[in-house]
């Protein structure tokens, strides 16, 4: 099977590199998926949106993932967050606090952490 070089990058870090499958990512436009030798494109991500990465190794890689691009080129995917979080990462606690506030935002991004550690909101 073919594979990419995908990296999934936030403005403070670079979460993941490494060459994967597949990644699916939810876009202003609704939820998109891309392999090898897909269409160059660029996808506006969505606030309190999911990235799931396969890698390789058959692995998922999953993360919140808050605004930002989505960009496919023939080197591969970059994942070019405002903010984001690796499943593994997440303080579920805090989520479950954070999907209960008054602020609309506060509660789409806790609502994506909760479901990229995989758990219900």
């Amino acid at each position: 099977m073919a594979n990419m070089s995908v990296q999934l990058v936030a403005v403070e870090r670079l979460l993941w590199s490494g060459e994967a499958t597949s990644v699916v990512a939810q876009t202003a436009e609704g939820v998109i998926g891309i392999l090898p030798g897909h269409e160059p494109l660029l996808g506006q991500l969505v606030d309190g949106g999911v990235v799931r990465i396969t890698t390789t190794d058959k692995e998922t890689v999953t993360a919140a993932v808050h605004g930002g691009f989505l960009s496919v080129s023939g080197d591969g995917v970059s994942v070019l967050a405002e903010s984001a979080e690796l499943a593994h990462e997440i303080d579920v606690a805090q989520a479950r606090k954070d999907v209960t506030s008054e602020d609309e935002l506060a509660r789409t991004q806790a609502s994506a952490r909760l479901r990229a550690a995989g758990q219900t909101d």
